[in-house]
């Protein structure tokens, strides 16, 4: 027995294509609300303290907010959008596997971002409703976006107490494959995120060139502005002196997750005590602070994923995915209250 509650509704046309939204809803719990396109997890309803309801992710109300943004030319934020092939950035929208050099789109100054200019985020996926939630799914064919092997994916968002997102994919070539997804949270409601508390459970980052690609391997975060292994506002340190901070703005930055911890990271939001705790089964956690939205610091993200540029990068954990292979991740967001931050 399921106890879910799932309806389907025609939310716009894209290309040509029907778009529709899947709300899933726990009776008292959460509603979430999902996108056949790009994957878009578009709101998710949560109770405060006082049990009042509010949207504590990021999106657009109707479907031309997210066609605009995907639009050449358009300042993209991939608003709580699967991202594929390829999640963050591979340094000179190049990459050599097997000895085969494979170029992709630059979309982000001389590198490829999130997938390229036509990444999975813009695409419409096929819905199934499966037990507790909708499962997305999607076939890239050989050389989409520069990328070999025919890969198909599935994404499927279950909704129990918790909210689970799950990736599966499969290639008849050898290819490389980093999904994630990239919703905006503020547990207020509204509003800049930068007095939210957060913890992230991982000892190192990586440290960026100027155009935010990993420069040399991981480093600790002991003594530096990416220390959130004790809960700490966003804003105490976004506009430090620290030279990392100042490339792009604030955080957009690969933590390297400890193993065996008890989260992966963990948000609270003093006025409306919620408490956002995420588990995930990647090697590293994106966290960016919303620079560059159009009111910057309207919401932050936390993108579980492999680190970035690993194609290039041997000595980061591989994303090559072979034929006969299975690419699976999952990651899990729970939202709770609390009258203060809990200690780590």
């Amino acid at each position: 027995m399921t106890l879910t509650e799932l309806t389907r509704e025609l939310f716009g046309r894209a290309g040509g294509t029907d778009v529709h939204r899947y709300t899933l809803s726990r009776p008292g719990g959460l509603t979430v609300r999902v996108l056949d396109y790009g994957g878009v997890l578009q709101s998710l309803e949560a109770p405060d303290l006082s049990g009042r309801l509010a949207d504590v992710v990021l999106g657009y109300p109707d479907l031309d907010g997210y066609v605009a943004n995907n639009r050449p030319g358009a300042p993209r934020v991939f608003l709580g959008a699967v991202i594929g092939r390829f999640a963050n950035r591979i340094a000179g929208g190049a990459f050599t596997l097997d000895g085969v050099l494979h170029r992709v789109p630059v979309n982000d100054g001389k590198n490829s971002l999130h997938g390229g200019p036509e990444g999975f985020d813009t695409r419409v996926w096929t819905a199934t409703p499966v037990r507790d939630g909708i499962r997305l799914t999607l076939v890239s064919p050989d050389g989409d976006q520069g990328y070999p092997g025919r890969l198909a994916v599935e994404v499927t968002y279950r909704l129990d107490s918790r909210l689970h997102i799950t990736y599966r994919a499969t290639t008849d070539a050898p290819t490389v494959v980093n999904l994630t997804n990239h919703t905006y949270w503020n547990l207020a409601g509204g509003g800049a995120v930068y007095d939210h508390s957060l913890s992230i459970a991982g000892g190192s980052y990586c440290p960026t060139d100027e155009d935010l690609i990993p420069a040399g391997g991981p480093v600790p975060v002991e003594g530096t502005p990416f220390d959130f292994r004790r809960p700490t506002t966003i804003g105490a340190r976004v506009a430090g002196p620290d030279p990392q901070l100042a490339i792009g703005g604030g955080y957009d930055h690969n933590w390297v997750l400890d193993e065996g911890a008890p989260f992966a990271a963990r948000v609270w939001e003093s006025t409306s005590g919620r408490l956002l705790t995420m588990w995930t089964t990647e090697p590293g956690l994106q966290f960016y602070s919303g620079n560059y939205l159009a009111s910057p610091g309207a919401g932050f993200a936390l993108e579980a994923q492999h680190f970035p540029d690993s194609p290039n990068r041997p000595d980061f954990p591989s994303t090559v995915l072979r034929p006969g292979e299975v690419y699976h991740q999952e990651t899990v967001f729970e939202l709770t209250t609390a009258e203060r931050a809990p200690v780590v």
